[in-house]
């Protein structure tokens, strides 16, 4: 059982939770320590102590960044290690606060505390708002024990940081977690990072298949820089495997040290690829499948791993092996 927080760290990125009104329309506004405390105090709720840090400037979560989950891990291990926190609550836009969640989940695996993040479909100041309940009800899951590793909380639900989505954007009950049908494959060797590993930025790239797209697309993506390319296969891992070309241009980024990973664009889809002949032909030149994982797992995996400086080799069996019950779709 997780100790109840006795100090607990509350950490402001941005987002609509803490957004006011401009010319230009709804932006991040600083200050929202304040804010906070005042609403403590008004409501009179019994919460764990809490310390405050917040990016400068706070961000839209749609600007947010590869490079501002380092920021956010880095931020939150030194507020473990040496700062004597025990718990993280993360406050963070929306729009982009899943893949958040799951980057963490990696970034963070080992984190001897547990961290919860959330955030808001209106406003703190806007009447009707959600800010307030998915805030202090984060803040009571905490001082509860009722968290452990990296897990989001919003419209009263607790929801694995690794298998959850945002599903609308019109609606308080705007996430969801992707079920779990099976159990994921796991490693029989000793992950080579931890939430202290020395992170260096990486670039992953997305390119979901459909009818027409071809080696050119693929190549551009290939060609730009990044390390890993994931591909969202249609159903149980399927693609063009009758292009020569769009099969070569795979072939080609493998052998030049990219990691291709791939997981299903079908809500509940799992990677299976030799159910079919067009799924056979995308393992075989190259592709590492991601079982039931979410596009914001894989994403967000891919990156930690490359992160943590691991090879070709190393980031393809560690992609394919379960971590944290991120494959169980």
């Amino acid at each position: 059982m997780t100790q109840s927080p006795t100090r607990l760290l509350v950490l402001y990125t941005g987002g609509t939770i803490g957004m006011q009104q401009s010319a230009a329309g709804l932006m991040p506004a600083s200050g929202f320590e304040t804010r906070l405390r005042e609403r403590q105090a008004e409501t009179g709720e019994a919460l764990p102590d809490w310390v405050f840090r917040e990016f400068v400037p706070p961000l839209d979560s749609a600007n947010m960044q590869p490079a501002n989950w380092l920021q956010m891990a880095a931020t939150i291990r030194a507020a473990v290690d040496h700062d004597g926190c025990n718990a993280v609550l993360v406050l963070h836009g929306t729009d982009t606060l899943a893949y958040s969640a799951a980057a963490l989940s990696f970034l963070l695996l080992d984190l001897p505390a547990p961290v919860l993040l959330t955030g808001s479909m209106l406003p703190a100041a806007a009447p009707g708002s959600d800010a307030w309940d998915n805030l202090f009800g984060a803040m009571r899951a905490l001082q509860e024990h009722r968290v452990e590793g990296v897990r989001l909380f919003f419209n009263g639900a607790l929801l694995h940081g690794a298998r959850v989505s945002k599903l609308r954007s019109d609606d308080f009950d705007a996430f969801a977690e992707a079920p779990r049908k099976r159990q994921g494959p796991r490693a029989d060797r000793r992950l080579p990072m931890s939430y202290r590993s020395a992170w260096q930025p990486r670039g992953v790239a997305v390119l979901p298949l459909y009818p027409g797209v071809a080696a050119a697309q693929l190549t551009a993506l290939a060609d730009s820089g990044v390390q890993a390319l994931l591909l969202e296969c249609y159903g149980s891992g399927t693609g063009p495997a009758d292009d020569p070309a769009f099969v070569a241009a795979l072939r080609e980024a493998h052998a030049r040290g990219l990691v291709l990973g791939a997981i299903s664009q079908c809500p509940g889809g799992h990677v299976e690829f030799g159910v079919y002949a067009a799924g056979s032909g995308l393992r075989d030149a190259g592709l590492v499948s991601g079982g039931g994982m979410t596009r914001e797992a894989a994403l967000g995996k891919l990156f930690a791993l490359l992160a943590a400086g691991l090879d070709q080799a190393d980031v393809e069996y560690w992609f394919g092996h379960d971590l944290c019950g991120e494959m169980a779709g």
